[in-house]
Parts: C-alpha cells; sequence; structure tokens
C-alpha cells in the first residue's frame, strides 16, 4: 500500500461534493466495487492479483474510456492523475473508497466544459479559410495528450476546422446528391419508368434504443464509452451506439407546437450550427451521467484490465444481454428511435402487444410515460435506454403512453398498453434454398442458412439456436439440397452449449472443443448425435467478425475435415470462455444489493480438437476470399490486454473423411474467377487504399486537396457502379427469366407445405417487424439486387466454389493436410 494512501482517501472525499450519488441511492456502490475486485481475484483465468500493476492498468483504462481522442485532458492532468492513482487504486476499491472516479469524471467533465467554451468563442473570433498545408491526425488514441493549454488550444483549432471542412463537403454533397436524384426521376419520366423503393430492414431491437450510428463491423464485445466521437476524419464529438452512451437532452422547449418551430432541421442549419450543436450534446451526455453510470464506466476500466471479454455489467446492460441471448423481453413490442423531444417509435412488432392493441402508430412520437395509474413522467429530455426501461416491466401490467400522433402533430394521445413476452425474430436463425441458372452450368441445389448469434434461453430453455437450425435442415434436405452453406458472418458467438449441439448435427458423436482453466486443468466437451442430420457437401462461411462460438464451430468442422471454411484471411481471435457471476451472491445478506450488476468473468481459454487455439489467431479459412476487414483494426490480435496464443494435446477423434479437400484444385479455380471478376478486384484496390489511409493517419484541411480527394473517390465509386449495373443487365439479358430460383424460410414458415418465393417475400416476414418506409436515397437492399444474377459477390463465389467442391469431392487430392494425431 502506497505511504501517502490515506492522504489521497482524504483529498478526494471531496469529490462527494463535486458528484454526489442520488439522494436515495439504495445501493453501496464502494461495496460493489470492493466485491468485483476481489471476485476478478478469484475468478479470473489468470489468478492476477489487484494490485499497483492492476491499478496503473485500471486508471489507463478509465482515462482512455472518458478521452479515448486525448482532447480534452492535457499531459499534465493526466500525470496528476498517475501521481495520485496510479499505484493506489486497488487501495482505494478495496477500501470501498469510489471517490478517485467521480473526481476524476468531475475534471473531464470541466475539461470538456472548457472546450465547447473555446470551440464557441472560436467560432465567433477566428476566419477559417481552408487553404492551409497542415495535415490533422485521424485516430488519436496512440498520441500523446497535448502537453498544456496553449497546445491544446492549438490542436481544437485544428479540430473545429477540420470539423466545419466535413459539414462543408457534407452540403456539397447534399446538393449532388438532390440534383442526381432529379436526373434521374426525370429520366425514369421521360423512358415511362418508375424506381421501385427498397424496402427498409428493421433498423434495431424491439423496445431497445435504435442506435443512429453503426459501425460497419464491430467487435463482438462493444466498449463502454462515456462520449464517442464520429469518425468522419476527427472528433466531431457524437454519442456512441452503446448502453453506456448518455444520450444527451435537446434544448428545452415550451411545448409539442414550438418544438417544431423552435427546432431547426440540421440540413437548414449552416455548418457551424452544426458543429456547436454536435459539442453541445455532448456536454449534455456527459451532465446526465450520475455516479451510477461513472462506477459503470470505473469498474469496466478494472474488469478490461485483466482482458478485453472480462466486463462489468450494469443491471441494464445485463437485463440488455439476456433479451440479446433469448431474443425475447417483457414489454410492449415496439422499436424506439432518439429524438430530441422524445422517442419515436420507428418499428412495431407484429402480433406483440402495441400491435395487437392496434392505436400506436409508426413515427408517434412518445413524451411521457405512467405506470399503471399512476402520474405520467415528462420523457422529452431523457435519454433513450432510460425511457426503454420505464416501458419495459413485467408481464400482465400496463403502461401508459403519452404520444404525439404522427398524423396530428399538433395532439396529444394516451395509450395504455399491457405488456407482455415479446419475441424477437430479426436476428433468429434463417435459411434459403437457391437453386442455380442454366447460365452456371448444371442447376445446383443450394441450401443457405443464415445464423447471426448462437441464442438460447439460459433460464428457462425455450429457445435454441441448435433446435431452429435443426428444423431448417430438415426442411432443406427434404426439398433434396446438394450441398450446404452455413454462413456465419458477423456472427459473434454466444452460448458454447448450443455451438456444441449445432456441430452435432454435422459429425457423429465426438470431442468438439477443449478448454484449460488457471490450473492447467484441461476438459472437453463432445456432441452426443449418435448420427450426423446432415452428412453432405458443406461450407462454413465467415469473416473477420465471427468470435467465440462461432470459431469453434469453424474449427471442430475444420478439423474434423467435415466442411470447407471460406472467408477473410482469419475469423476474430476470441478463444476465451466467460461466465456470469452476479455481484449481488458475493455481498453480505444484510447489504443493500439492488443495482449490483454482474461480472462476466474470463475463466478459461479455448483449444480446438487438434490442439492449437483460436486465442489471437482465430481460424484460418481453407479458401480464402479478398475483404475490407483484412486491413481493418479489428480482432483479438488488436485489443488491450489480450490473454496469449498457446497449444495442448490433440483428442482422438475420428475424420469425417480419409482424404484431405482439394483444396489447392478449389483455390486455383477461385483464383483464376476472381481475376477476371470486377467486384473482387474493386475490393483488393479499396483495401490498399484503407491500408495507406490508416497508415497515414492524417488528413489534409485543406478544402481544394479534400474536394479533389473526393471527386477522385466518388468518380472511381460512380464508375464501379455503372459498370456493375452494366454487367448486371447483361446478365439479367442474357439468362431472361432463368436467373436464380431462390425461396426463403423463416421458423414461422419452415413446415409449411408451400415455399415462399424470394418474388413473395418481406422483410416484415424475416424480422416479424412492421417499420417506416425508406426515406428517399436510403438502401434498404444489402440483398445483392443490384449485382449480376441478383446475388452479392461474396455468397455468388461460395455457391462457386460448392460447385467445385462438388465436382472434385470424388477425386483423390495429392494435396492433403497433414494428419491430426489420432
Amino acid at each position: 500500500m502506497n505511504r501517502s494512501f490515506f492522504t489521497h482517501v482524504a483529498a478526494a472525499a471531496s469529490a462527494l461534493a463535486l458528484l454526489s450519488p442520488p439522494a436515495q441511492a439504495e445501493t453501496n456502490f464502494g461495496q460493489v466495487a470492493m466485491h468485483v475486485a476481489y471476485m476478478l481475484q478469484n475468478h479470473h483465468y489468470s489468478k492476477q492479483d489487484f494490485d499497483d500493476k492492476v491499478s496503473g492498468t485500471m486508471l489507463h483504462n478509465y482515462l482512455n474510456m472518458l478521452d479515448f481522442k486525448h482532447i480534452f485532458f492535457t499531459q499534465k492532468d493526466v500525470t496528476e492523475f498517475k501521481d495520485k492513482y496510479e499505484t493506489t487504486l486497488d487501495d482505494h476499491v478495496l477500501m470501498r473508497n469510489i471517490n478517485p472516479a467521480l473526481e476524476v469524471y468531475e475534471i473531464y467533465k470541466e475539461r470538456v466544459k472548457e472546450r465547447v467554451e473555446f470551440l464557441k468563442k472560436a467560432l465567433e473570433e477566428n476566419k477559417f479559410t481552408f487553404d492551409s498545408k497542415r495535415n490533422i491526425e485521424i485516430k488519436r488514441d496512440k498520441a500523446p495528450w497535448p502537453k498544456d493549454k496553449a497546445e491544446q488550444d492549438k490542436l481544437w483549432l485544428d479540430i473545429i476546422e477540420d470539423n466545419l471542412l466535413a459539414e462543408r463537403l457534407v452540403d456539397e454533397a447534399r446538393v449532388r446528391d438532390e440534383k442526381k436524384k432529379a436526373e434521374k426521376a426525370a429520366k425514369a419520366k421521360k423512358d415511362g419508368t418508375a424506381e421501385a423503393k427498397p424496402q427498409p430492414a428493421a433498423p434495431g431491437s424491439p423496445d431497445v434504443a435504435a442506435s443512429t450510428t453503426k459501425p460497419e463491423v464491430q467487435n463482438p464485445d462493444t466498449p463502454k464509452v462515456p462520449g464517442m466521437p464520429a469518425e468522419s476524419t476527427l472528433p466531431k464529438v457524437e454519442p456512441a451506439p452503446s448502453d453506456a452512451t448518455k444520450v444527451p437532452e435537446a434544448p428545452k422547449v415550451a411545448d409539442n407546437k414550438d418544438a417544431k418551430k423552435k427546432e431547426k432541421d440540421e440540413k437548414d442549419m449552416t455548418p457551424k450550427e452544426r458543429v456547436l450543436k454536435d459539442y453541445e450534446r455532448l456536454l449534455e451526455s456527459i451532465e446526465e451521467n450520475d455516479s451510477k453510470d461513472v462506477v459503470n464506466f470505473f469498474l469496466s476500466s478494472l474488469a478490461t484490465a485483466y482482458d478485453p471479454h472480462t466486463e462489468y455489467m450494469s443491471t441494464d446492460e445485463s437485463d440488455n444481454f439476456k433479451i440479446h441471448m433469448s431474443h425475447k423481453l417483457v414489454g410492449i413490442g415496439a422499436l424506439l428511435g432518439q429524438k430530441d423531444d422524445g422517442a419515436e417509435i420507428q418499428g412495431i412488432v407484429v402480433g406483440g402487444p402495441a400491435d395487437k392493441q392496434g392505436e400506436l402508430k409508426l413515427n408517434d412520437r412518445i413524451i411521457a410515460v405512467a405506470q399503471g395509474e399512476e402520474e405520467f413522467v415528462d420523457v422529452k429530455y431523457l435519454k433513450l435506454q432510460k425511457i426503454v426501461d420505464m416501458i419495459r416491466g413485467e408481464k400482465g401490467t400496463t403502461v401508459r403512453l403519452k404520444i404525439v400522433p404522427a398524423d396530428d402533430p399538433s395532439a396529444n394521445r394516451v395509450i395504455a398498453i399491457v405488456r407482455d413476452e415479446v419475441p424477437l425474430k430479426e436476428k433468429l436463425a434463417n435459411a434459403e434454398l437457391l437453386v442455380t441458372p442454366p447460365d452456371m452450368g448444371k442447376p445446383l441445389k443450394v441450401g443457405w442458412i443464415n445464423l447471426s448469434n448462437f441464442y438460447a434461453d439460459m433460464e428457462n430453455g425455450t429457445v435454441s439456436t441448435s433446435t431452429d437450425v435443426e428444423r431448417l435442415l430438415r426442411r432443406l434436405m427434404k426439398e433434396k439440397i446438394e450441398g450446404l452453406v452455413l454462413d456465419l458472418r458477423d456472427n459473434g458467438g454466444g452460448s458454447l452449449d448450443e455451438a456444441i449441439k449445432l456441430t452435432g448435427l454435422f459429425v457423429p458423436s465426438g470431442p468438439v472443443v477443449q478448454a484449460k482453466d488457471w490450473r492447467g486443468s484441461i476438459s472437453w466437451r463432445d456432441c452426443e448425435n449418435e448420427k450426423p442430420v446432415y452428412d453432405g457437401p458443406m461450407i462454413v462461411l465467415t469473416n473477420k467478425a465471427s468470435a467465440s462460438a462461432s470459431e469453434i464451430l469453424a474449427a471442430a468442422l475444420q478439423d474434423y475435415r467435415r466442411a470447407l471454411i471460406v472467408g477473410d484471411q482469419s475469423t476474430f481471435g476470441k478463444g476465451t470462455v466467460q461466465t456470469i457471476l452476479p455481484v449481488e451472491r458475493y455481498m453480505p445478506f444484510f447489504s443493500e444489493k439492488k443495482g449490483a450488476g454482474e461480472l462476466k468473468v474470463t475463466i478459461q481459454k479455448f483449444y480446438r480438437i487438434a490442439g492449437g487455439s483460436t486465442q489471437l489467431k482465430g481460424v484460418e479459412p481453407d479458401v480464402k476470399l479478398p475483404s475490407i476487414r483484412d486491413v481493418l483494426d479489428i480482432g483479438e490480435a488488436s485489443a488491450e490486454n489480450p490473454l496469449p496464443y498457446d497449444t495442448i494435446p490433440p483428442r482422438k477423434y475420428p475424420l469425417f473423411r480419409k482424404e484431405a479437400f482439394p483444396a489447392d484444385e478449389i483455390n486455383a479455380r477461385v483464383k483464376s474467377r476472381l481475376a477476371s471478376n470486377p467486384e473482387f478486384q474493386y475490393v483488393v484496390d479499396e483495401s490498399k487504399r484503407l491500408k495507406d489511409k490508416i497508415d497515414r493517419n492524417t488528413v489534409t484541411l485543406n478544402l481544394a486537396e479534400r474536394e479533389k480527394e473526393r471527386l477522385d473517390n466518388e468518380t472511381r465509386r460512380d464508375a464501379q457502379e455503372n459498370d456493375r449495373e452494366k454487367r448486371a443487365k447483361e446478365t439479367a439479358d442474357r439468362i431472361k427469366d432463368n436467373g436464380f430460383k431462390i425461396y426463403h424460410l423463416t421458423l414461422d414458415n419452415v413446415d409449411k407445405a408451400d415455399l415462399v418465393p424470394h418474388s413473395a417475400f418481406t422483410k416484415e416476414m424475416n424480422s416479424g417487424m412492421r417499420t417506416a418506409a425508406a426515406k428517399d436515397g436510403e438502401d434498404g437492399g444489402g440483398d445483392g439486387s443490384k449485382f449480376p444474377y441478383g446475388i452479392e459477390p461474396v455468397k455468388l463465389e461460395t455457391i462457386n466454389i460448392l460447385r467445385d467442391l462438388i465436382d472434385l469431392d470424388h477425386k483423390p487430392t495429392t494435396a492433403a493436410k497433414s494428419e491430426p494425431k489420432q
């Protein structure tokens, strides 16, 4: 223990006056913090003591969580934090003292206020000409903090200029887009044709916040951040898509009619007004956080000091995790989106409580919520998660909503809805039956199963991934498929038990995965099916975002020689096992435990049955396809403090086939096709450009140079789109009505006699949710309709690879991999 520890405790006590817990706080978060620390010491795989080393890592994590762009704190602030807390946070936490977390957060809040004031002054007094030769760093998480206020001011002038420049380019792009739309509409009118608007995909899950910004590739363990800058070029600071993000309040207005008048549409605002509004929203979101939120950030920083996937979960986060795993919740069955003056209804679950009640409509805005006959609570300026929490509740109870109807913004209406269980269908397993066209050779019947995560109802056992997939699989087999693709792209994992059961659908009983605990004790898990449900040709399709349970399944099927793995250079590389421990279970029986949360803690490492690990390295496919993700900074290897890769002895297991897959011959065919496929050449070229940009990590503040870069990019992409459209038309003209025959299977229609053709299938059938129509310019597709054959390139090439596998499968290969030990 640091000898000056008690001095620090006394100094930190003043933080209570700065950011005190709510007057009626029921949970002693100091005690929660202490028990979380002891739980980590005793249960984490590393058995690492909570000592000065972990204290330093925790402080590092906390500062970077708050200011991960290194633009609000100065080096002087950071040095003072380190002098006080780098080797003493462990002492504070073990003495139930969370004041350091509150103190640091209060200083962070003050620094953000200072920067917002600086921004206001700079926007008024400075003239930004956008004609300099200066550059600014894009990614600053590894950059040093500014050494003092003078250096920080200089940095912020560049940040502001970059933000203004980005907004100016947005305005110019909007004008160009509107001009293109007008020209396209005029051409369509002249030709006597009309463009069909795409159907929008459901933007999120019912009774939860619909994120306004989505990362293209999301880490399976999304970090908590109290305020996240957008990645335009540098920090235009906006709330992050995270449960921990604090949704800002809107400016207070007198009533709903005034709100419409006073709130300016963002596209009508000047670049200066938009930049200022973004930072004011950030400050509002930071000020809205209470001590419970701050402790959540603080304990998350402690948990991730042990490894990237150990996580402290608040009660809200724990509830959302259970919903994610079980794909159901108790609520009204509505998708909410944040608006400045309330929560907007962006989707309604078909057959859910709100749908059955019938009064709530899409685009209605919730402005107040009441429990039963209690008084209404105004929610116009609450963060979205709090509104969601108020609407959820116990089954059979009533919630009343005061809404502003979308069809009459001048009125208010009260709607009473009885809560019930709501199934979330959008992320459940689904499948397609694809019949290839004669143009591609002999027609091939392909079964395609889409699986976005390994879900399970861990409490009641009423939801099961493996059960759902088996239903889909048996129907595909009934349709006499000749090959199967299991699509695990972007599947971040989930239930280990379900991954093991799912493996058993494709191999006979035997080992699936091994695990090692902190003692070095090795265990393994078997699938128990006597024989596989499906034993035909099979591909597992993965990408860099396939993680955890996805990697277990893919690795097992690869080791058994059961399936050919196709995808990015590797999967995510998460080879660790977590268990969830309720913190309240470890607290004294007389303690107030409400709000104590849960700890998701790493207790084991995964290993393949062949002895290797998926940790860090992931699963390398047998056939690699070009991917933009291969140059992105994602995956376990890019995380801080990951556990190392190692190996253990292999298990004995029977190979599904004696000969290795003809991988060399298949790869030769793939290489030949890709060389003549413009879509994959686009990916290769774009990957090189992106890699150069990432390595350079700077962007110019010169408008002319940025405009030239934008025009070059737009010209290149327009050429790609025109070429794609031309190739799609040529293909359509050639095959006429003899294209792919596609049928969609969901858990609702899998047992029906007739298959649902693609032409009759709607997004609502797949998601179980009714959503608003897409706005002009929104891409609701993502279904590959703009590509030749109406199939996106990776999917089309995977079907080609499956055909290669079937064609070559009867031939012996000399390209056999080394035999695993038996």
